[in-house]
C-alpha cells in the first residue's frame, strides 16, 4: 500500500507489484523479509515452520491482547482450541443455520423497507445485522443485541475511546461468557457455546481462561468481519459499480452472487493494511522463493498485493465482478491460522447483498464517496455511514 491512503474506500487501495522478497525494518526497528508474491505468501502462511512473532506492541484490545488469546497461540494449543469449534464452522454445519441467517437478513431488510427512504444503511442493516446473527448462533436469550453490540464494538475500539471504558466491556462480557459457558453445562441446547463447552470438556487440556476468551473472541470476530465485508462491498457496488448491483437484483441464480461476494472479500482488504503488522518468525532455516530465510527471523506479508498478483489472477481483476477467483484467496489467511468463520462470513455477505438488491434493485448512495466518514478501530475500516434512498 502507498502513503497518503488513509482516507481512501478500501477498494482503491493500490499495492505494491508483487516481486522477490525483499528485507524491511518494521516499526519498532526490527529487520524482517517481505514477501509480495501469491506463492511465496501462500507458502508462508501454510508453513508451521512459522509462528506468531508476538512482538511487543501497543495493546489494541484488551479482550485480544492477552496471553488467554487464541491470536498469541501456536502449535498445540492453538490446534486444541481450534478443535473445539471446526465442526461449528464447516460448510455442512453453516448450511445448517443458513435459514436462520435468511430469516435474519430478511427480517432486517424488510424493517429498512417499511422505513423508507432516505435511511442510513449502516444503522438500519450494515451494523445490527452481523450482531443479531451472532446473538443467535451463539444461542445468547437474555442478552439484546445493544448489549452484545457495545461489547464487541469496544472489543476493537476507535482510537479517542478511552482505556478505562474498554477494559470495562472486557470485563463484563468476559463475565457474561464465563456465566453462559457454565449455564451451557448445566443446560446444554442446539448452539455454538454448547459445542463449544461439550468438545472441550470431553476433550480435555484447554485452560477456562483461554476457553472464556474464545468464545468472546469468536462473537467479536463473527461481528467485526462481517460489518467490515458489507459496508465496504455496499459503498464499492453502489458508488462505483452500480450496473452490477442491477445484475445483482435481476440475477436469481445465488451462485452468481457467491462469486460475487467473494471477489469482493479477494479484492478489497478486510483488516486495514495500515492499522497493523502482524510478523511472524521462523523456527528453523528454510528456502522461499529464492531468500534464505534463517531460524529466528521475521517475515511480514502483503496479502493485498499477493491477492493482485497477476501471476495467479491475470488480466484486471476489478473487471468481472462475477468471474470466479482463479485461485484460493489470501483473504483470509492460511495453514494453522486460516479463519475458523470463512463459510459463515461468506454465507452472511452473499445473502445480505443478493436478498437486498432483490428487494431495493434501485438502491443508491445519496453522498458522494469522498465525503464519507470512516469508523476506525484498531484492525479495520468502514463507513461510519452510508445515506441512501430508492
Amino acid at each position: 500500500m502507498t502513503a497518503n491512503e488513509d482516507a481512501l474506500p478500501l477498494h482503491r487501495l493500490t499495492f505494491a507489484a508483487p516481486g522477490p522478497p525483499q528485507h524491511t525494518t518494521l516499526p519498532d526497528g526490527s529487520p524482517a523479509w517481505h514477501f509480495t508474491r501469491y506463492d511465496d505468501v501462500r507458502q508462508v502462511l501454510a508453513d508451521d515452520r512459522f509462528t506468531r512473532a508476538l512482538l511487543p506492541t501497543k495493546a489494541a484490545s484488551p479482550l485480544t491482547d492477552t496471553p488467554d488469546a487464541m491470536a498469541k497461540q501456536d502449535g498445540t494449543g492453538h490446534l486444541r482450541l481450534r478443535h473445539t469449534a471446526k465442526g461449528a464452522f464447516t460448510p455442512r454445519a453453516i448450511g445448517r443455520v443458513m435459514p436462520m441467517v435468511a430469516e435474519t437478513v430478511d427480517r432486517f431488510i424488510a424493517d429498512l423497507a417499511d422505513h423508507g427512504p432516505p435511511a442510513d444503511l449502516v444503522d438500519h442493516y450494515t451494523r445490527p445485522l452481523p450482531i443479531a446473527v451472532m446473538n443467535k448462533l451463539l444461542g445468547i436469550h437474555d442478552l439484546d443485541d445493544a448489549r452484545l453490540l457495545r461489547w464487541t464494538e469496544l472489543a476493537f475500539p476507535e482510537p479517542s475511546v478511552p482505556e478505562d471504558e474498554t477494559a470495562e466491556a472486557a470485563r463484563e462480557f468476559t463475565e457474561f461468557a464465563t456465566r453462559l459457558m457454565a449455564e451451557r453445562r448445566r443446560t446444554p441446547g442446539p448452539d455454538l457455546i454448547t459445542t463449544l463447552v461439550q468438545t472441550a470438556d470431553r476433550e480435555g487440556g484447554i485452560p477456562e481462561p483461554q476457553l472464556v476468551n474464545f468464545v468472546t473472541t469468536l462473537a467479536v470476530a463473527g461481528y467485526d468481519t462481517t460489518v467490515t465485508m458489507l459496508g465496504n462491498a455496499l459503498l464499492y457496488l453502489l458508488d462505483e459499480r452500480p450496473q452490477d448491483w442491477t445484475r445483482l437484483a435481476s440475477d436469481g441464480d445465488e451462485a452468481a452472487a457467491g462469486a460475487l461476494a467473494d471477489r469482493l472479500t479477494h479484492l478489497i482488504p478486510l483488516n486495514d493494511p495500515a492499522k497493523r503488522f502482524n510478523p511472524l518468525r521462523a523456527s528453523e532455516d528454510l528456502e522461499i522463493g529464492g531468500a534464505t530465510i534463517r531460524a529466528g527471523d521475521l517475515v511480514t506479508l502483503d496479502r493485498g498485493a499477493a491477492n493482485r498478483d497477476p501471476a495467479a489472477f491475470p488480466g484486471d481483476p476489478f473487471a468481472d465482478l462475477f468471474a470466479p477467483l482463479e485461485h484460493p484467496t489470501l483473504a483470509f489467511g492460511g495453514g494453522q491460522h486460516y479463519c475458523l468463520g470463512v463459510a459463515l462470513a461468506r454465507t452472511e455477505l452473499r445473502l445480505a447483498l443478493h436478498r437486498l438488491a432483490t428487494r431495493l434493485p434501485n438502491l443508491r448512495l445519496t453522498v458522494p464517496v469522498d465525503s464519507v466518514e470512516w469508523h476506525t478501530s484498531a484492525l479495520t475500516r468502514s463507513p461510519r455511514h452510508l445515506p441512501a434512498t430508492w
